[in-house]
């Protein structure tokens, strides 16, 4: 029977091939763990169904956990995200189905969800948690054969922890984004880089001596400063978080309001997980040819509306690039219609720390395969094991050994009555 999928062009294929390959090469905590998973078979009989970026690396965690047994389906997690090179390798190369092409539009990327979730799930694997979303409001016949979840970002793990405390989550779901081997690593080192990738593919401008305001200095806020002020750029931070706030001043960066902000920087880019963070009176005060971009799950961060409203004429000034002249004549460039800018115009983040992140994704499905009908209804932390199994499988990919504590030092670290 033929394999149904919704792909671009699977011609593409082999150009995908090569570039899955090549990030295999990089992902050798990954390779490890599904080369046990061809032999022990821990997934056998369960159907996955994963709302993901349909990216190179992602392809490796769908082949990782086909080979531990499981029935894998595949759909985009964001409508500008897919590398269609990729989709079409994993429906031709690696028989999985896959529903996913760049560029989609809202009505497909949701049929796309819909599809996936028709494959009967008893695991689903989330980016944003549209899927769940998607089950929780249309399609609730579905949860009787779920067992478990996992979600892979910060917005989804937002929204999750919302339908937790109105008590209306319908089964129990892994926060894999709460894995000290994903968030200090993937969302500091990956978000940092790739954003910056982004931008930079999008539009070649130098960042030295430019003004680069940050808004969010969660994870993903601290790596993209840190890189855009390693590359020459003066960073200014907003915040609504005394906390973090603080912390970026004694950073070093310029912490101030984006009312502040607003007539200052050269480049903008959200990354706080919230709605309208960059709105119309800041757009007003923008300096020309200020550049705006989100770096964050979901198109939201950026009020594109209110945008379209103070503009006289819009035109495309490069891919990825929309060029909005506002009624005092000032010119503002949108990048990547205001969604993930290191997906929609650059290639996301380098294999080797999605090599964490898909480790953790691939040892929770494990879990939840075995021991998923034990959970309750909540949202839950990765199982530490897990996160130090992954960070001692890493360390060992890099050639790099660790030291362990005596006999002696345990006993000091459990006890209570040594003193001074």
């Amino acid at each position: 029977m033929k394999m149904k999928s919704d792909i671009k062009n699977v011609s593409l294929a082999p150009q995908g091939n090569k570039k899955i390959l090549w990030a295999d090469r990089m992902m050798p905590v990954l390779a490890q763990i599904r080369k046990r998973f061809e032999k022990q078979k821990p997934l056998k009989g369960l159907r996955i169904s994963a709302c993901l970026h349909v990216t190179t690396e992602t392809a490796n965690l769908a082949r990782t956990l086909k080979a531990g047994g499981a029935e894998v389906v595949l759909c985009a997690s964001n409508p500008l995200s897919t590398q269609d090179d990729t989709a079409a390798s994993l429906v031709k190369d690696y028989g999985i189905q896959t529903f996913a092409k760049k560029g989609e539009d809202r009505k497909t990327y949701y049929s796309h969800l819909r599809l996936a979730l028709e494959h009967e799930p008893n695991l689903t694997m989330d980016d944003g948690a549209d899927l769940v979303s998607e089950l929780h409001g249309k399609m609730t016949h579905l949860m009787n054969g779920i067992v478990g979840g996992t979600e892979e970002t910060t917005t989804g793990v937002i929204r999750l922890r919302s339908l937790e405390e109105k008590g209306m989550l319908k089964y129990p779901i892994i926060a894999v984004n709460d894995a000290d081997t994903k968030h200090f690593f993937d969302n500091r080192y990956g978000t940092g880089q790739s954003t910056i990738d982004g931008i930079l593919r999008a539009t070649n401008i130098l960042l030295s001596g430019s003004v680069f305001v940050v808004s969010g200095f969660g994870w993903c806020g601290r790596g993209l400063a840190s890189r855009a002020r390693g590359m020459g750029a003066h960073v200014i931070v907003t915040e609504t978080d005394p906390l973090r706030a603080l912390e970026a001043l004694m950073e070093g960066f310029e912490v101030v309001s984006m009312k502040e902000a607003a007539s200052k920087g050269d480049i903008f880019v959200t990354v706080t997980g919230n709605l309208n963070v960059i709105r119309g009176e800041h757009f007003q005060k923008m300096k020309d040819g200020a550049i705006v971009a989100n770096s964050g799950h979901f198109n939201a961060e950026i009020d594109i509306p209110a945008l379209k409203k103070l503009s006289r004429q819009r035109k495309q000034a490069r891919d990825f690039v929309e060029e909005f002249t506002l009624k005092n004549r000032r010119r503002i460039y949108l990048l990547a219609e205001g969604r993930l800018v290191n997906l929609a115009s650059a290639e996301g983040h380098p294999a080797s720390v999605m090599d964490m992140s898909f480790a953790n994704q691939a040892l929770c499905a494990e879990f939840i395969a075995k021991s998923g009908r034990m959970l309750e209804k909540r949202v839950y932390k990765v199982p530490v094991e897990i996160d130090k199994q992954i960070a001692r499988l890493k360390l060992a990919s890099m050639n790099v050994s660790i030291d362990s504590l005596t006999a002696e030092q345990k006993r000091y670290l459990s006890s209570w009555d040594a003193g001074t």
